[in-house]
């Protein structure tokens, strides 16, 4: 039976992203890394206040989100690698000829969880991060913590559906995973602090979410912080997701399953 409604399309898409194992897993491992590593570094620059250079309840906050949105990459990935790893990508084309609506099914579904997942590790992972640095933690109304709680989150949500995109494109979990990780956490996170390769690595698209985030460092130290502001930064998270969710819609359009 085929279907041409988007609304039955993105609630097949949905059941299928909560009827997946791999989800319920990936986005408890992404609070537990993102909380849990959060409130211990907030609690160790508690206990060592003196000795920590240009401290900011922020950064002990939200720099622990850089590893939890690793999890959230697997998930974007595995929404769409485990259908083309168990085969049965060519049953939901089947059930869903026009392929356009099926991907913008897909990727809504999995955008949407992201964003609902994303609120509640944000808001957890700060609020348990403030807790632990006691008299040296700030609050939600403090003077740019809302637009850095809602950076976190955007960045998050987009950083998922890029994953998506570049799955839909390989069309493998494992080739795909391969890509992201390092790019996401080896490459710019380390490569990026060598001042020749900044002018190329800061527009990777963790540099641009540590500087939504507003936990880039100083943009005066060469090594360190795009510096470009949050407004470039989410142009260049927007561009870096529509060129991959593009790419993978086009991929699929032009191929077999």
């Amino acid at each position: 039976m085929t279907s041409n409604s988007p609304r039955a399309v993105l609630a097949a898409e949905w059941t299928k992203v909560w009827t997946v194992r791999s989800t319920g897993f990936t986005l408890l491992l992404a609070f537990a890394l993102s909380t849990g590593t959060g409130t211990l570094v907030a609690s160790n620059w508690r206990d060592n206040i003196e000795h920590v250079v240009n401290f900011d309840p922020l950064v002990a906050a939200l720099y622990s989100v850089t590893l939890g949105q690793l999890a959230l990459v697997v998930l974007g990935v595995l929404l769409v690698g485990a259908e083309y790893s168990s085969g049965s990508i060519r049953t939901s084309l089947a059930a869903v000829p026009g392929r356009g609506l099926f991907y913008g099914g897909k990727v809504l579904a999995g955008t949407l969880t992201a964003l609902i997942a994303s609120t509640v590790i944000v808001l957890v992972t700060f609020v348990a991060a403030q807790a632990a640095l006691g008299p040296y933690g700030t609050d939600l109304t403090a003077d740019g913590v809302p637009a850095a709680l809602a950076g976190a989150v955007v960045y998050l949500t987009l950083i998922c559906a890029f994953s998506m995109g570049i799955a839909t494109v390989v069309r493998s979990s494992a080739i795909s995973m391969g890509i992201l990780l390092p790019l996401l956490f080896l490459g710019s996170q380390g490569l990026g602090n060598i001042p020749a390769l900044k002018p190329v690595l800061q527009y990777l698209p963790d540099q641009a979410g540590l500087e939504l985030m507003h936990i880039a460092g100083p943009s005066s130290d060469g090594r360190y912080g795009p510096g470009y502001g949050s407004g470039a930064a989410l142009a260049i998270l927007l561009a870096w997701t529509a060129a991959a969710l593009i790419s993978g819609y086009l991929v699929l359009h032009r191929q077999d399953a």
